[in-house]
């Protein structure tokens, strides 16, 4: 199971780095003449209010949000690393101040927070920069849940045998931390960066639906969303819960990913 939610995982990154060849039209094309049309040959899941095919956006917008919330969650597990290798080896004021600093950002509504921070930004943003800056606050403020478990990893192997017998070969402490703990932590690592990307991707999404994601025109599968604002005409439409339906697949296969290869561990 673990294979086969990587593998769907694959050929969807695969189709979405694609996109240029694969989307029937560019994402910004309009067809004035079939404004809000229903799913047809040519528009496999119609138009939106704007007249813009919505497969063609729906595979633009996961090209976004699939490559850049990995990379923020990339972002955000090297910035782990490297408090909680700091923290765990000086030890003294230098992990008080981590850990105070941990608890602040944990202790906060992360939801409101990007919020609060995204809301302080200009709304008329250009799409580009709207990119940047979703996906920069996502990495720059989801550090403080993996360095708490990156913490208590390096206190664990600094308490190994190991690192007791590199310290009385002579070992500095820099290559001790770099050389014997470090490549150590790259499993807990690799955990903590496949729990946060389907978070990222919730977070944006959550963030786009309220419009203050990624900028108009420029898709991403949560300012996707907003079609669904109006619940009432999602029975007779039921073409827009295509974007929806993809994120929930994604995160699923995220979640079997992690979960299978928890149990076979």
């Amino acid at each position: 199971m673990r294979r086969a939610a990587i593998g769907v995982l694959g050929a969807i990154l695969i189709v979405l780095l694609c996109a240029g060849w694969i989307a029937p039209f560019g994402y910004q094309q309009q067809f004035r003449e079939e404004v809000g049309a229903a799913p047809c040959r040519q528009h496999r899941l119609g138009t939106d209010a704007l007249g813009r095919d919505r497969l063609s956006r729906l595979i633009y917008g996961g090209r976004i949000s699939m490559v850049l919330a990995p990379l923020a969650a990339l972002v955000a597990v090297t910035l782990a690393l490297a408090a909680g290798l700091t923290a765990g080896y000086l030890g003294g004021w230098w992990e008080r101040i981590v850990t105070t600093a941990m608890d602040l950002c944990l202790s906060l509504p992360w939801l409101f927070l990007l919020l609060v921070v995204r809301a302080m930004l200009p709304l008329n943003v250009d799409p580009t920069a709207s990119i940047v800056v979703t996906f920069a606050l996502l990495g720059l403020l989801g550090w403080a849940g993996p360095s708490r478990v990156i913490l208590a990893a390096v206190k664990r192997h600094l308490a190994s045998d190991f690192v007791l017998a590199a310290r009385s070969a002579g070992c500095p402490p820099w290559r001790i931390a770099l050389v014997q703990v470090l490549p150590n932590l790259k499993p807990v690592a690799a955990a903590q960066f496949w729990v946060t990307a389907p978070a990222f991707l919730l977070s944006e999404a959550n963030l786009g639906l309220l419009g203050l994601g990624v900028a108009e025109p420029a898709p991403s599968w949560g300012n996707l969303l907003r079609e669904m604002e109006n619940l009432s005409q999602v029975p007779s439409h039921p073409w827009v819960v295509a974007p929806l339906a993809a994120l929930v697949m994604v995160v699923s296969c995220f979640q079997l990913a992690i979960s299978t290869g928890e149990i076979e561990a």
